[in-house]
C-alpha cells in the first residue's frame, strides 16, 4: 500500500511546487510567483503530499471565496511517477476536508472536456456538472464545471437558466443586470452599447465618491421600455441615495432624479410597493419563473461597502445563488456565477446605507 503524509504547503515548497508544475502541464501553468501569491492569501489553502522519501508527490489548491459559503478546486496535480496509486482521491478528499474545515460547503471546479481520467474521478466522488465554458484555457479547449455539496443531499429545486453578463465599467452592476434577465427573457444578447444606454436611463447621476448607481425605478422602467414586466420592492418612500453623497447639489441631483422616477413610474403604472420583503417573497418571486435583481452592500464580500447590483439565479432550503457582474481584481468570471450564499448572510447583505435600504426588481414577461 502506498503512503502519503499530507500537510499545509510553506514556502520552503516552491522550488519543489513549480518544479512539478512544469511536469505536470504544458500549459495553464501557476508560477513560482503565483504559488507564492496563493500561499500568503487568507482566503486560500494549499496542500501537498508527501512520499515516503519525503519528495513532493502531488498538491492541491482551495480557494475561498469571501461572504459566500462557496469553496472553488482551483487546481490539483499529481506527479506523473505517481499515477496509479489513489493520490489524487487522496489529494480530493483533502480539499473538500480543508472546505468544510473552512464552513464551505459547496466545492466547485473546472476541468478540461477532453480530460476522461479526471471527469471520471470526479463524477464517481459525487461532483455535478452544471455549466460548460468555451475556450476556457490557453489551447482554447472548453471546461466542464462541476459542484459538490458537502454537508447536504441534492435537492431538486430548479435552477433558473440566467445567462452571466460581466459589467463593463466599475459603474453598470445594473444595466449588466438587467442585460442578463433580458438574455433569459427575451433571447437578446448583451451589449456594451446597450450597457450604457441602460445606465444612461437609469442612473442617478451621483453616488459615493464616483459615478452614479442605478436606481430601481429606473431599472425597471428601462425594462418596461424594452418589453419586460416590472414591479419594485422598495422599503423608503423618500429619494433614494441621498445619504451617500455631502454636497448640497448632488443631493439635489439625486432628489430630482428620483422624483421623476416616481411619477415615470405612476405615469406607467409601473406597481412599486413600498415595504419591505422577505426571502419569501423572493421565493415566491423565482417560483413564479420571475427574474429578481437585488441591491446589497457588498461589505461582506470585499469590505468596501459599496451599493452594488446582482441577479438571482436560484434558490433551495439553504441559500439564495446569485449572478455578481463584477469579478473584480482577484476572482475569476467563474467565482461570479450561481454563487451560493447563505438565506442568513443574503438577509444581511441585502441592506445598504445608513437607512438600511432594501430594494429589488422584478422582471418578467
Amino acid at each position: 500500500m502506498y503512503r502519503f503524509q499530507l500537510r499545509p504547503a510553506t514556502t520552503d515548497d516552491l522550488d519543489a511546487l513549480t518544479a512539478l508544475e512544469q511536469r505536470c502541464f504544458s500549459s495553464d501553468r501557476l508560477s513560482r510567483r503565483s504559488f507564492r501569491k496563493w500561499l500568503k492569501r487568507q482566503h486560500s489553502g494549499l496542500i501537498v503530499a508527501l512520499d515516503d522519501d519525503n519528495a513532493l508527490a502531488g498538491y492541491v489548491l482551495v480557494l475561498l471565496q469571501p461572504g459566500t459559503r462557496l469553496a472553488r478546486l482551483y487546481s490539483i496535480a499529481v506527479d506523473p511517477k505517481q499515477r496509479g496509486r489513489n493520490l489524487g482521491e487522496k489529494l480530493m478528499e483533502a480539499a473538500e476536508d480543508y472546505a468544510l474545515q473552512q464552513r464551505r460547503p459547496y466545492l466547485r471546479l473546472e476541468v478540461r472536456k477532453d480530460n476522461a481520467a479526471a471527469i471520471a474521478l470526479y463524477e464517481k466522488r459525487g461532483y455535478r456538472l452544471f455549466a460548460q465554458t468555451p475556450d476556457y484555457y490557453e489551447d482554447h479547449q472548453d471546461a466542464l464545471r462541476y459542484q459538490k455539496r458537502l454537508l447536504y443531499l441534492p435537492d431538486n429545486a430548479e435552477r433558473l437558466h440566467l445567462p452571466w453578463v460581466q459589467q463593463t465599467t466599475p459603474f453598470t452592476c445594473g444595466p449588466a443586470c438587467l442585460m442578463m434577465a433580458l438574455a433569459a427573457l427575451k433571447q437578446q444578447p448583451p451589449s456594451t452599447t446597450e450597457e450604457l444606454l441602460l445606465w444612461r436611463e437609469a442612473t442617478t447621476i451621483f453616488m459615493t465618491a464616483g459615478h452614479g448607481g442605478c436606481h430601481p425605478m429606473g431599472l425597471a422602467l428601462a425594462a418596461r421600455q424594452r418589453g419586460l414586466e416590472a414591479r419594485v420592492w422598495c422599503n423608503q418612500t423618500g429619494p433614494l441615495f441621498v445619504d451617500s453623497v455631502r454636497d448640497p447639489e448632488k443631493k439635489a441631483v439625486i432628489t430630482t432624479l428620483h422624483n421623476y422616477f416616481v411619477e415615470a413610474c405612476k405615469a406607467q403604472s409601473l406597481p412599486v410597493c413600498y415595504e419591505d420583503f422577505s426571502a419569501a417573497d423572493l421565493d415566491d418571486a423565482i417560483t413564479a419563473g420571475n427574474i429578481v435583481l437585488v441591491l446589497i452592500s457588498t461589505w461582506r464580500l470585499d469590505g468596501r461597502k459599496a451599493p452594488h447590483w446582482v441577479a438571482i439565479s436560484g434558490s433551495d432550503e439553504e441559500c439564495f445563488y446569485i449572478h455578481d457582474p463584477d469579478p473584480g481584481e482577484d476572482q475569476a468570471p467563474l467565482d461570479c456565477q450561481h454563487v451560493p450564499i447563505t438565506r442568513e448572510k443574503f438577509d444581511q447583505m441585502r441592506k445598504y446605507g445608513q437607512a438600511k435600504l432594501r430594494t429589488a426588481v422584478v422582471l418578467s414577461v
